[in-house]
């Protein structure tokens, strides 16, 4: 077996039985065949399906969270065959974890990493199904047979209960917990119930005080008395003690760490795997920036294209250009988009690829900076088109960005290539422009 703990599970394919029964040996194994029969409509399908298993001609089988697939050949036509089934929501697994809570037996079974029958039980009084229902198992093949399900589908079936046999708890990972989440999510439900006074050997549930009145706290909102008696926590500590106490209020959040340093990775000695480990840690910076509010957008996933160009922008081996070139087919593409992330990142090359209409009030607010950074007569000529500001008959040109930065843009043979760093302000955007 490979695989996680939460995620898909690789198991190898069943070798071919003689005889015996087609159906799962264990508790749980027979109760999936039971499920698995008892909700089918076409028992020849399954009569064809239970011969099949035995075959040994299903391939390796996957299982993962809401799925079952595995794949083999028939007459040298290879097939796919795919089980999907329903998940628990976050609800319905909360509800399950709380009503077995409520059996201790049940609960400390599956904390030692066993799934007692009686869980079933828990089920029923959550509302929630475990074993496959009507029209919660769906089976697709891309065989070609009309029945359904297919004989591969059903063989999967029955071939699942064998898996149950030898680990129970993937009924839990097909409904969408792995064994170690569902029993971290009881081990919450079990601490809360303690804390709340609910979690005692009696198992009684507050039903009245000697006034005849409900013991539930909460409804009366007496909650510094459910607090008192609650069950001291596992250290010991009196849950009203903890409870009782006033929040500290949370530190100050520490300055965004600086930008790693890059270096160049055509210089001697320069560490390919160094240089990955420098890029991770940029983008933990970005994704950092944004999780404490230093930025207001969450930094995009990059495409192929834009990690190219990223590529391009950090890491000036000629090499590593070259052959990105020659993979775009259009060199100078490539060198504007690098260009535009060098001086202005993602955003950058935003402002390069897209045109947008701003809102008037950014186009009022561009005008007033421009009029109040210079004198009067004095401002050159502006021809205003979408986000693009340019500088009629002089090749020089501000693109103003979704970000709210001015980005000079400079003409070089019919073609509009970054010229410097954005701005904040429009008229120190110009004033550079033209300077340089």
């Amino acid at each position: 077996m490979s695989g996680d703990d939460t995620g898909a599970r690789g198991f190898p394919a069943f070798a071919a039985r003689r005889g015996g029964r087609a159906r799962g040996q264990s508790w749980w194994g027979k109760a999936w065949a039971d499920a698995l029969e008892d909700t089918s409509l076409d028992e020849e399908a399954l009569k064809k399906g239970r011969a099949y298993a035995r075959t040994g001609r299903l391939g390796p089988i996957t299982v993962s969270p809401g799925r079952i697939a595995t794949a083999g050949y028939e007459d040298d036509t290879p097939f796919e065959t795919v089980l999907t089934l329903e998940q628990l929501d976050a609800e319905e697994w909360e509800s399950l974890w709380e009503k077995t809570a409520e059996r201790s037996a049940v609960a400390d079974e599956l904390l030692a990493g066993e799934l007692p029958p009686d869980l079933l039980e828990a089920a029923e009084d959550a509302r929630v199904r475990l074993l496959p229902g009507y029209g919660d198992l769906e089976a697709d093949c891309d065989c070609d047979s009309f029945d359904h399900p297919c004989k591969h589908a059903a063989a999967l079936c029955y071939q699942a209960s064998w898996l149950l046999d030898e680990d129970p708890l993937l009924l839990l990972l097909l409904r969408g917990r792995g064994p170690e989440e569902a029993r971290d999510e009881l081990r919450s439900v079990l601490l809360m119930q303690a804390i709340v006074g609910f979690g005692d050997e009696d198992g009684e549930d507050g039903e009245g005080d000697e006034d005849g009145e409900d013991g539930d706290a909460y409804e009366g909102g007496d909650a510094e008395a459910a607090t008192a008696s609650a069950a001291p926590l596992p250290d010991g500590t009196p849950a009203g003690e903890l409870f009782g106490r006033r929040p500290a209020p949370l530190p100050e959040l520490p300055p965004l760490p600086g930008p790693p340093t890059r270096k160049d990775p055509s210089a001697a000695g320069a560490d390919p795997l160094e240089q990955l480990v420098t890029d991770a840690a940029v983008r933990a910076r970005e994704l950092l920036a944004y999780a404490h509010g230093f930025t207001a957008e969450a930094p995009a996933p990059l495409d192929l294209w834009r990690d190219c160009v990223r590529i391009a922008a950090t890491r000036p081996d000629q090499r590593v250009l070259a052959r990105l070139r020659e993979a775009c087919g259009s060199p100078e593409l490539l060198d504007r988009a690098a260009e535009a992330w060098r001086l202005g990142g993602s955003a950058g090359l935003d402002v390069l690829e897209e045109a947008w209409t701003p809102p008037q009030r950014d186009t009022a607010r561009a005008r007033t900076a421009l009029t109040a950074g210079w004198e009067q007569n004095e401002l050159p000529e502006l021809e205003v088109r979408d986000n693009q500001w340019t500088l009629a008959g002089r090749g020089l040109q501000l693109r103003y960005g979704r970000d709210g930065r001015w980005y000079p843009y400079r003409q070089e043979d019919g073609l509009w290539w970054p010229a410097a760093a954005p701005h904040a302000d429009p008229a120190e955007a110009l004033a550079e422009l033209l300077d340089a």
